[in-house]
């Protein structure tokens, strides 16, 4: 089959790799420019490189709009367009163009966590597995059938970066399968269940803002899914940011007020957590490392020299 691939970093770069090696020919490749958005500088292979290199005509657009872009679409005569992180909404004439429409590649197991960093996302909710769904785009964004799925499990002390390099492994396999059945005849659509449907948006700085009065047990979470490189779950000491690295739920059970510096739990510091604190009924979160905001990493113990006083979520 003649193929069309629109996407955008790591994601897009897998995918267009799939491509490549497959007995496919890809005829154009959509990709957006490089984004200085944070979330956009990591996992940032260049899909235009990889094009390039190939001798595969590239296109650069931030939106797909433009009698341009539909022209080349049209020249190209592709039999079906495969979409992987391309970052806005591709309107019919072009999802529809196609004789096979469009594969979308998205990394989430639909309908949960459709939109926007679905690892993250679905880390932080303690979800027990996490994949990639390989589906067909419609006007709603990531609601289309599904042809194929492929999952991971979570395990206890995975970071979202654990879960980035597991399931982005899992790309080029369900790329290559999926257009298999397509071009045999062999795919068979099923619908997605929209009463499970969760829609999630990009994240920004405000996500990783830190509320001392969840639960440790989603806060050790919430530290987890922004591993590095993402941005980092952060606070406030004493007016400075801090960003925490590590940590844990707490053996004890302590009571007070969120966001108090309590006490030396093992290798870390306890800060009092949740709504119902004041209960001593819960346990609260270890810190066991931090970073300033020169860069400096610390252990949570040099960096909390004395007992006392409280993280918040401003300044």
């Amino acid at each position: 089959m003649r193929v069309v691939m629109f996407g955008y970093q790591t994601w897009g770069h897998r995918t267009l790799q799939a491509l490549l090696d497959s007995e496919h020919e890809v005829v154009l490749v959509v990709t957006h420019p490089r984004s200085d958005h944070a979330y956009e500088k990591i996992w940032s292979d260049s899909v235009a490189d990889l094009a390039e290199k190939h001798g595969v005509p590239v296109l650069l657009r931030n939106r797909p709009g433009g009698v341009e872009l539909l022209g080349a679409l049209r020249d190209a005569e592709p039999d079906i367009i495969v979409a992987n992180n391309w970052r806005t909404w591709l309107p019919s004439e072009i999802f529809d163009l196609p004789p096979h429409g469009t594969l979308n590649i998205h990394d989430s197991l639909l309908p949960t966590y459709a939109g926007f960093s679905p690892l993250i996302w679905a880390l932080i909710n303690g979800e027990p597995e996490v994949g990639v769904t390989a589906h067909r785009m419609d006007a709603e964004l990531d609601m289309g059938d599904v042809l194929l799925q492929r999952s991971v499990a979570v395990g206890p002390h995975d970071t979202a970066t654990d879960l980035f390099h597991r399931t982005v492994d899992l790309i080029g396999p369900l790329v290559t399968e999926s257009l298999d059945l397509i071009a045999s005849g062999r795919a068979v659509w099923t619908p997605q269940d929209r009463s499970r449907s969760s829609f999630f948006h990009k994240r920004a700085l405000e996500d990783s803002r830190i509320d001392w009065t969840w639960p440790a047990e989603d806060l050790e979470r919430f530290v987890r899914a922004q591993s590095d490189p993402y941005p980092n779950a952060f606070t406030h000491h004493r007016g400075e940011r801090i960003r925490i690295l590590s940590a844990a739920v707490s053996e004890g059970r302590y009571g007070g007020t969120p966001g108090r510096i309590f006490i030396r739990e093992g290798e870390g510091i306890v800060i009092v957590t949740g709504a119902g604190a004041r209960s001593g009924r819960l346990p609260g979160l270890v810190i066991k490392r931090v970073r300033t905001e020169d860069g400096t990493e610390h252990a949570a113990t040099d960096y909390f020299r004395t007992m006392g006083g409280y993280l918040t979520p401003r300044p």
